[in-house]
């Protein structure tokens, strides 16, 4: 489907320079693009594309494009976040473009009587939708999803193949949930009982109830794989505009505050508070009961074992180096207490020599 940039301008603001009624069908990157095709520039390293691309037009700033030489005959929509432009854009296109689902229950699906279910959900194939459940108008449930009993999703929201969402949870308006992802499964929450010593230690661990529940607010993403426990008596809390990656586990209680990403493989243990606008990297790892401020930034593989109660950009992991040198680091490092006392011992020879009267 095909738009002449005046009619994308209407829709989605910016400034045209060029040519107005210029067509273009689809997006494409800019050393990719041909005549009928819209690309972006947000990154200046990659002005050099923009001088050579053969893109019908290009999304761009009014910085970039002022140091854009060869201008005559070409066609920009200006603006001054070209990226998140060009990702409504390309949402438009892929709704446009999406096959529309008929609203209605699949055949093979089963819903309780008592659940409420709004006429225009789509339910797909062996959906299970439990007592008390409430589906919201425009909801989408692809195949093999469950949602347990009381549970609440919100309008427009899209549930992916095989997600589980588990009793007592509410999903807000307009989430997006992977494939395979789990909301609301217990806590990892253990009451150790045990007695004696070594081989002498009897007893067991004592499963403690989760009794709470998951809270997700509106425009929320959730990826594949992605496991956010219930609360052990409290919710566990996951604020609006929250964006979460792949195979991401989010503990029981935590509450992660709005328009806070979180990337792959990130692990957050139990009753954790991470403020709002934070950035996790992939890979970390955060202990229980610490509190992460407003706009926190956590690098890749870092380990936070205490709260972190500035704004800020946090790292604790070692960045890759060839092996031969973390081999001479390591060295270091498992000597360094030999060394830490060496330095003390020469402070202290040289503070009783400064000590000393002069001959």
């Amino acid at each position: 489907m095909a738009f002449k940039l005046e009619q994308i301008v209407q829709q989605f603001g910016g400034e045209i320079v060029g040519d107005p009624t210029h067509t273009v069908g689809s997006l494409a990157p800019l050393d990719q693009a041909g005549p009928d095709q819209l690309a972006f520039l947000a990154n200046p390293k990659y002005l050099s594309q923009v001088e050579t691309t053969r893109a019908g037009a290009v999304l761009i700033n009014a910085n970039d494009l002022a140091k854009v030489a060869a201008r005559e005959g070409r066609n920009f929509i200006v603006t001054p976040n070209p990226y998140a432009y060009f990702a409504r854009l390309a949402q438009a296109y892929i709704d446009l473009n999406a096959p529309k689902l008929d609203a209605g229950i699949h055949p093979s699906a089963t819903v309780d009587p008592s659940a409420e279910v709004a006429a225009s959900a789509v339910i797909g194939p062996n959906v299970t939708i439990e007592a008390d459940a409430v589906i919201g108008a425009g909801v989408r449930l692809d195949a093999n999803v469950f949602i347990g009993r009381s549970t609440s999703i919100g309008e427009g929201s899209h549930l992916y193949p095989n997600v589980a969402v588990y009793h007592g949870c509410t999903i807000g308006e307009r989430a997006i949930v992977h494939a395979g992802a789990v909301i609301g499964s217990d806590g990892f929450g253990f009451a150790p009982d045990f007695t004696g010593e070594g081989d002498e230690r009897t007893g067991t661990w004592v499963k403690i109830p989760q009794v709470g529940g998951v809270t997700i607010g509106p425009d929320v993403e959730i990826g594949a794989n992605t496991t956010i426990d219930r609360g052990a008596m409290a919710d566990t809390i996951i604020e609006e505009s929250v964006k979460i990656d792949n195979l991401v586990q989010i503990g029981h209680n935590c509450k992660v505050g709005a328009y806070t990403v979180i990337a792959g493989c990130a692990g957050i243990a139990g009753s954790t508070t991470i403020g709002r606008h934070c950035m996790i990297g992939g890979a970390v790892g955060i202990a229980g009961h610490v509190t992460l401020a407003d706009h926190v930034i956590v690098t890749a593989k870092s380990g936070v074992s205490k709260s972190l109660l500035k704004p800020g950009m946090y790292t604790s992991a070692f960045p890759a180096v060839e092996h031969a040198d973390w081999n001479k680091s390591a060295a270091l490092l498992r000597n360094i207490d030999k060394l830490r006392d060496r330095i003390k011992a020469l402070e202290a020879a040289a503070k009783d020599a400064a000590g000393k009267p002069s001959a």
